[in-house]
Parts: C-alpha cells; structure tokens; sequence
C-alpha cells in the first residue's frame, strides 16, 4: 500500500453521468413522447414516487427500482426493455454529453495532483454496455474500475469497497469514496473509507467536499 497516498473511488450513474430523472424532456424527446409523459421524480421528489420510496427503505434494490422503470417506459413505445435498452435508447449519440462537468472537473484536478482514481459501480455495463464504456471519455482517465457487473459484488457488501481499495493499492482510510445511495454511503464509512453522500440536486457542492477531503481545496465550477 501507498502510506498517506490520497486516492479517490466514485460511483457512476448519478454521481458521475447524471440522472435519467435528470433527462427526461430528452428522452421524450428522442422517444417521440409528450412533454410530461416522464413523471417519476426519485430524489428530486420522493413524495411522489412511491416505487423510489420503496428502494430507500431496502424493500426492493435500486436493480429492481429501474428494472420496473425501463419496462413501464419501454411498453409506452410498444417495446420490451430492460435497463441497458432505457439507457441507450435515451442516450442520444455522444454518452459524454451526460457526464456531469463537476465530475469530469474533479477527476481532472485529482489525477493533476497525482491522486489515484477510480470507479467503484453496482452496475456500470450491465446499465450503460460496452459500446458506451468504450465512449466514455472519463473512463479513460481512470486507474481502476470496480464493476459488479463482472464482480457479482454488490456495494454495500464490505468486500466491495476492500476490492475497491485493493485495486487503488491504497488504504481504506486514504480514499475519499462519493454515491448517491445513502446505503452505500453508510457501507462505506463502516469499511473506513472517507465517504461523501452526493446529493444530486447539488452537485457542485457534492464535488467542492470530495475536493476538499482530497486536499484539492474547492471545485473550480
């Protein structure tokens, strides 16, 4: 291990790409749907979005959360989908259009900085594909990706940040670690990593503390 070496682990969908509930005037619009027709809000509005709910509290999984929302999207265009059909059919051309600049801003500054980067994912390929991946600019800024697509390690399992750290070749403790998730989030504060809730409706805020645990000093956006 790298003593007092500072490293950075990030979660993908929502935290680096953003939300599909952040895009849906787009992808009805690439859907041919009525503006509106998307009404499922998850953390922007909770209230409202009882199957979101319903994920928060642990009674399905967040694969079950967006497995029941690519078939309810897909049969409204008479398709079949599964979550890698909603996303690709919702992407548009170019997938780095959907990558947060904050995000792309502090991998930027952190690998700069000569810190170790990576991503530690429930679901990276098995929700964006490989086609995706390959066009991902950011991934290619990456040290290390961690996907428990391949892993079959689901976050907040302890072993997945240990792997997670193991491939960083850094100490629990010398990484900052960023989700979405507030389950994630929690696993990973009990596995010793320095762990930062990213509140999607406040990215810049979200970024400027990763920056900070990571010595960085705030986010430049």
């Amino acid at each position: 291990m790298n003593e007092g070496k500072r490293g950075l682990l990030l979660d993908f969908g929502g935290v680096i790409s953003v939300t599909l509930f952040e895009r849906h005037r787009t992808s009805e619009r690439l859907l041919g749907l009525k503006d509106g027709t998307l009404n499922w809000r998850g953390p922007f509005d909770p209230g409202s979005d009882s199957l979101w709910r319903d994920m928060v509290a642990g009674k399905i999984s967040e694969r079950d959360y967006w497995a029941r929302r690519a078939h309810e999207t897909g049969r409204l265009i008479g398709e079949d989908w599964d979550m890698l059909a909603m996303i690709q059919r919702t992407m548009g051309d170019n997938p780095n259009l959907h990558v947060r600049p904050e995000a792309l801003d502090l991998v930027q500054r952190a690998k700069a900085a000569g810190k170790r980067v990576g991503i530690l994912s429930n679901e990276l390929e098995l929700f964006y594909g490989a086609d995706a991946m390959r066009r991902l600019d950011i991934l290619r800024l990456m040290d290390r990706i961690v996907d428990a697509t391949h892993t079959k390690i689901l976050k907040p399992d302890p072993r997945s940040y240990a792997f997670g750290c193991e491939t960083l070749g850094l100490r629990p403790q010398d990484i900052v670690f960023v989700d979405d998730q507030v389950r994630n989030v929690d696993g990973a504060r009990k596995a010793g990593l320095t762990a930062i809730a990213f509140d999607v409706a406040r990215p810049s805020h979200c970024f400027a503390e990763a920056a900070a645990a990571l010595g960085l000093g705030g986010a430049r956006l």
